[in-house]
């Protein structure tokens, strides 16, 4: 690992929260934490829309963790976000105004990511995690839930159920009542009806819980002597009683009830509640780990040649049953032609050769679906797909490079792709051409340069000589960049010394 210290900010839906660790061999030790109750799920309105509110206090949260920050490098800071940022309709406005606090980039994760780092996080504070557990993490807006063992998950789920979103839909200023607790478990139960059946079927050895809902009721139920240890059964139904009998979460009276927690804590509570009902737990050990955690360690896994994208790409490589030798000839062809345009991708780990290489081995994932312009299906796929290991902004990435590896280049320009992903499009597109007969063939020479008006291309006029085919469709390639009016310039003809060139 040659980062001695990595980062990892998360951006949930009630807390955003900054980790910093010293990487040690395969270990992280935590050196910083700072956490901002920003609250951002209570300024999402019925339409969906974030509030200035909300939106003021996550930018100021980012700017105190942007100055902690300072000094570190893009590939030592990964930062997510999850279930707000997920369904907000304003959240691409919200989010360049982040980045620009933060100073980094910020990734919106899928469900099914979240869940996926959360149990990454946790099982690395296990002491046996070789058995097999159930993970759930009850957040702002979402709840996740993992059954795994070891290092590997078996199945996720994220539903659609938070305490804060709980909090403000069922304990409007902090009420509580019988009916409107009974009203929030059944809904969450609702939820879980979903999960249940496959749940139980899977099974588990032992149920842990995390994050702060779990830690706050864990930690109400001990120290009010409501339970022996951990979240049990009759605890919850003894911290019931009470919050019924205070009638208000503000007049609650308990050991280990903090102020921060309070707005928040009915909604969680009746999520849990219907957690322990509906999957029949009598009890649930609290973790410490946590999403934050699981970002640090899979940040150390793609450093260290164990990064999950790269089996992500082979799992759906054979799930769709890819061609995979031809994908690997576009792949290398691809790589060498970004090479020449932009020198620095000779290294193997240079994040712009990796996309390309990734979008090369899963450009025809769609052929699983139809022949027939399959470049659409392999966009819809790559796009939509869970893909762990790939946040949102990643996936929508890849999607349009699928779709940009051949067919018009107009049907790309409503997805924005920047001037890099325009360079890796083209170098995908004309290996794609390279190899476009299937054939164990090498590929004809090409020379990429770059020049202030955008790339060149060149090969020989002996090497399409006796390739037609090739010849007219980079003739064609170059009439369609320049009919688009494209940062690239390609326009292959001969020239004095021979050549074909731009």
């Amino acid at each position: 690992m040659k980062h001695e210290l990595i980062a990892a900010v998360d951006l949930g839906s009630n807390s955003f929260r900054l980790i910093v660790g010293r990487v040690v061999g395969d270990q992280i030790f935590a050196l910083d934490n700072l956490k901002e109750p920003v609250r951002l799920a209570a300024g999402l309105s019925a339409d969906k829309q974030l509030d200035i509110a909300s939106q003021a206090r996550g930018l100021t949260a980012l700017r105190k963790f942007g100055e902690r920050l300072r000094g570190f490098q893009p590939e030592e800071v990964r930062a997510v976000a999850t279930n707000t940022l997920r369904v907000a309709k304003n959240a691409t406005s919200f989010l360049e105004q982040a980045e620009k606090a933060l100073g980094f980039p910020i990734e919106v994760i899928s469900g099914r990511e979240e869940a996926r780092l959360i149990y990454l996080g946790v099982v690395h504070t296990l002491p046996d995690p070789g058995r097999k557990q159930l993970v759930f993490d009850i957040g702002g807006g979402s709840t996740e839930f993992i059954i795994g063992r070891g290092l590997q998950p078996i199945v996720l789920e994220s539903l659609y159920m938070g305490c804060v979103s709980y909090s403000l839909r069922f304990f409007p200023e902090g009420r509580i009542d019988k009916a409107g607790l009974r009203a929030a478990e059944i809904a969450a139960m609702r939820e879980l009806e979903t999960i249940t059946r496959t749940y139980r079927e899977v099974g588990w050895e032992f149920a842990i819980a995390s994050s702060g809902s779990a830690k706050a009721i864990a930690e109400i139920l001990e120290l009010n002597h409501f339970s022996e240890g951990g979240i049990t059964r009759d605890g919850i139904a003894k911290l019931r009683a009470e919050l019924i009998k205070a009638g208000n979460v503000n007049r609650l009276s308990l050991a280990g009830v903090r102020a921060d927690r309070l707005p928040v804590l009915p909604g969680g509570f009746a999520i849990m509640s219907a957690a322990i009902e509906a999957l029949d737990l009598d009890r649930i050990t609290f973790c410490d780990g946590a999403l934050r955690q699981g970002v640090l360690h899979d940040l150390i896994g793609r450093y260290t040649h164990h990064d999950l994208r790269d089996a992500t790409v082979e799992t759906f490589m054979r799930r769709h049953e890819v061609d995979a030798a031809q994908a690997l000839r576009v792949a290398d062809t691809a790589c060498k032609l970004l090479v020449q345009a932009m020198p620095a991708a000779a290294d193997p780990d240079h994040i712009d050769r990796r996309f390309l290489n990734w979008a090369a081995r899963l450009h025809e994932v769609g052929l699983s679906v139809a022949h027939s312009s399959y470049h659409k299906h392999s966009a819809y796929i790559l796009a939509n797909a869970d893909m762990p290991g790939f946040s949102r902004k990643d996936q929508a990435r890849l999607a349009c490079l699928a779709l940009g590896h051949r067919g018009k280049l107009e049907r790309v320009l409503p997805l924005g792709p920047t001037e890099t992903d325009w360079m890796l499009m083209l170098c995908l597109r004309v290996a794609f051409i390279l190899h476009r007969t299937r054939d164990l063939v090498p590929a004809p020479e090409l020379v990429v340069t770059a020049s202030r008006k955008g790339f060149q291309l060149s090969a020989s006029a002996a090497d399409l000589q006796d390739r037609p085919l090739t010849a007219a469709l980079l003739e064609e390639e170059g009439v369609q960049w320049e009919a688009c009016g494209m940062p690239v310039r390609l326009r292959v003809g001969r020239t004095q010394s021979g050549k074909r060139d731009a």
